[in-house]
């Protein structure tokens, strides 16, 4: 054992360039997933901020705002709850009981909830079960802002559990690939040991000894350096609109008025000197991620090294054979059919869950995995179709192709940004486009009114023929018993007007025999039988059965479910479609639309303007955050791409020696070290894109599934099909390419360069 500890240390001192790629791609993963741990965990416990509403009251009082309906949970009854968007007011008899304890205090613009000056326990003791008490800091539940801050924190979760998931990915397999890579660049040495007499235990357990140390130290910096960027990347959040300002990550030690800088985060006193803030989970996680991962990725390395005979390696040292171990091949081929076969799968059974982000975000990194493990193998049949001209050209391709593993480790990260790159912000776009030309073609109005409590003063509106107001609202129903699943509902109270107004997807059953006894679903409820009662709970919280009166089909997601003003409880009207009399001016009807309307921040557009407002190709947040995700993956990967070719640099001083004694020049020397970078991340590029086909091309064909085409002949208002396609994002694809080649043209050059200036070459 004493005879490995020092051969490693000695290893560790004298090898020192080859170990600090391993070294950086360890350090920068955990500090990845420590900073998108930190941050979900400050989104998971927000600050509570200070009560404003009823700051001046010991106690408050609100309607329940979640519904609870009791599931299957296996062999026994569980409770699932959901907030409703709706709550009925506070009782009257409630709020005359609590007038016996003491004064009501009512806010007349929004009179959901009450304050009350009395002591709590006995507020408490009256209002029971029927209510919320809420005190101390929950008092700020009651303030306006209060739910638009939860949406916001929700969005901060599913952004950064998205690329939390996403970084951890590139992280994990860029370490791995390159500990391998570390170890296939030390062939000739574990042929000179086997040589030796050293055993392939003794190998194995050096290789794994070497791992630990640089994985225990790697996995402390990312640690540190996850401390210091957890702040910056919260101010990123904000910065781009996707968290709000009032956002920080805990635990920092700095106040949220204090500016970020890299020194207020690197002295807080606070964090860096108490042991629960090292010991919380995100820090555990990162740590012991990072160190699994640099011990894995040796022992399955160190393996094969054992495996092979003195003179095998040796052989091996100087041309890559069998690059790619059956072990591998087998992991590589079973995502590559896993991959295929969930899409395959999905699209034959629920072609509309592809649309979801959930999928769509989650399913490509199977492919993306599987072409990245099969990547040695891959990165020759590539390299034929390349042909370049002159010697050097032939030089350069021959070399890539004798050093596939070399060749391979350059493109793997590459395949993966670009696979990443082309498949997330593609299915994105493409499915922001499907959802733009669906609402285009189910909009049948010529002006659209928004605004919060709209209502019409008088009817007619001049020029209008016909006027459809709704209300944004929404719908519970148990499924299969196990689920309390909640469908956004547009509440309608003209279903004629609606009919008029709209060309909504139809595929059985007539929008105009919608009532307030009736509702309209779609395709993706359990039941969806035109006559059949369902029981659903109301955006209220209200239970009642309910006649399906039409069923529409799935789309893209965004057609919900329909019902009446009746059953929309305390709902207030948001949206006012208009189709104007034949030869009507829209800006005569647009101000008598305008005059006729009162509420807050009422606007009148056209239909077109209207869809480009709330139909946008991506969300400006959603791509905000895509693209930050992308660019901290990306930057991930070009400095451990830089690393990767500092490393093979430091290996081929004898190579690029017998060069120059053959008659090459120095800039010919210069041009091959950059023909074989560029071709290795055209390699990469190529498989890249290929995977990205195959993702969007399953994407392609659930538009095409789904569209409403199929089942138009069953009601008036269906599409005609969505024919909006695929969406390939070539500028971000074609900057994460030129990034990586940069990156690796400039590190395999200068890396080459700096060895020979200091007496390593030619």
């Amino acid at each position: 054992m004493l005879t490995t500890l020092t051969s490693a240390w000695a290893n560790l001192r004298t090898r020192w360039h080859l170990f600090a790629g391993a070294f950086v791609a360890v350090a920068l993963g955990v500090a990845l997933v420590a900073s998108m741990g930190l941050g979900l965990a400050a989104a998971a416990d927000p600050p509570a901020g200070k009560p404003q509403r009823f700051a001046a009251q010991p106690v408050v009082v609100m309607p329940r705002d979640t519904l609870t309906v009791e599931v299957d949970r296996g062999p026994h009854r569980a409770h699932a709850s959901k907030k409703i968007p709706h709550p009925q007011p506070v009782d009257k008899e409630i709020l005359r009981e609590l007038a016996e304890l003491g004064t009501v205090h009512r806010d007349h613009l929004a009179p959901d909830a009450v304050g009350v000056d009395a002591s709590a326990t006995a507020v408490r003791e009256v209002v029971g079960d029927r209510a919320q008490v809420l005190t101390g800091a929950a008092r700020r539940l009651a303030d306006p802002g209060a739910e638009r801050d939860a949406q916001a924190v929700v969005a901060v979760r599913a952004m950064l559990g998205t690329a939390g998931g996403v970084s951890a990915f590139v992280a994990v397999f860029v370490t791995a690939s390159t500990f391998a890579f570390v170890v296939a660049l030390r062939r000739r040495e574990f042929g000179l040991l086997r040589l030796a007499g050293a055993t392939p235990g003794r190998v194995r357990r050096q290789l794994i000894t070497e791992a630990l140390a640089v994985g225990v130290a790697a996995s402390a910096t990312g640690c540190a350096l996850g401390s210091w960027g957890a702040p910056l990347l919260a101010r990123a959040l904000i910065d781009n609109g996707i968290a709000p300002p009032w956002f920080t990550v805990s635990g920092t030690g700095t106040p949220q008025s204090t500016p970020w800088t890299p020194w207020t985060s690197w002295t807080s006193w606070t964090s860096w000197t108490s042991w629960t803030y090292w010991v919380s989970w995100p820090f555990q996680l990162a740590f012991w991620t990072g160190l699994f991962v640099a011990v894995a990725g040796a022992w399955a390395a160190s393996r094969r090294a054992g495996r092979i005979g003195p003179v095998a390696a040796l052989r091996d040292a100087d041309m890559d054979t069998d690059v790619m171990p059956w072990s591998r091949r087998i992991v590589g081929a079973a995502l590559l059919t896993l991959g295929l076969g969930l899409t395959v799968h999905t699209l034959w059974a629920d072609p509309s869950a592809l649309l979801k982000r959930k999928t769509y975000t989650t399913q490509p990194m199977i492919l993306i995995t599987a072409a990245a493990a099969l990547a040695p193998l891959l990165v020759r049949p590539v390299l034929r179709l390349i042909r370049l001209p002159g010697a050097v050209g032939l030089l350069v391709r021959e070399n890539a192709a004798a050093s596939v593993r070399r060749t391979a480790a350059v493109a793997a990260p590459v395949l993966v940004t670009v696979a990443l790159a082309g498949s997330l912000m593609g299915s994105a776009e493409s499915v922001s486009a499907a959802k733009t030309q669906e609402a285009n073609e189910q909009t049948n109005a010529q002006l659209i009114a928004t605004g919060a409590d709209l209502s019409l003063a008088r009817q007619p509106v001049a020029g209008a023929a016909v006027v459809s107001p709704s209300a944004s609202s929404a719908v519970f129903v148990r499924e299969e018993g196990t689920a309390l699943v909640r469908s956004e509902a547009r509440a309608v109270s003209d279903p004629a007007a609606l009919a008029a107004t709209s060309r909504l997807p139809v595929v059985s059953g007539a929008i105009r025999h919608l009532d307030d006894r009736s509702i309209v679903v779609n395709e993706e409820w359990e039941h969806h039988r035109v006559g059949d009662r369902l029981t659903v709970w109301l955006g209220d919280g209200r239970r009642t059965r309910l006649r399906i009166a039409a069923v529409l089909a799935r789309g893209t997601g965004d057609n919900g479910a329909y019902v009446t003003m009746a059953n929309a409880g305390a709902a207030p009207v948001d949206r006012i479609d208009v189709r104007l009399t034949p030869g009507a001016s829209p800006a005569a009807v647009t101000d008598a639309l305008l005059a006729a309307t009162s509420g807050h921040d009422v606007r009148v557009r056209t239909a077109a303007a209207w869809l480009d407002a709330t139909h946008p190709r991506v969300k400006p947040q959603t791509r905000q955050g895509m693209l930050l995700l992308l660019g901290i993956a990306l930057t991930y990967t070009a400095i451990s791409l830089a690393g990767t070719q500092l490393m093979a640099a430091s290996v081929r001083d004898g190579e690029l020696r017998a060069l120059r004694r053959a008659g090459a020049t120095r800039a010919q020397v210069r041009w091959m070290l950059a023909g074989e970078a560029l071709v290795a991340v055209a390699a990469g590029t190529a498989l890249g894109l290929a995977v990205t086909a195959l993702n969007l091309g399953g994407l392609a064909a659930a538009l095409g599934l789904i569209s409403p085409e199929s089942g138009a002949g069953a009601g008036a208002g269906a599409g005609a099909g969505l024919d909006a396609g695929v969406v390939v994002p070539w500028g971000v694809v074609g900057s994460a390419v030129g990034v990586c080649a940069v990156v690796a043209v400039g590190a395999g050059v200068l890396g080459a360069g700096w060895r020979r200036r200091n007496g390593a070459g030619g």
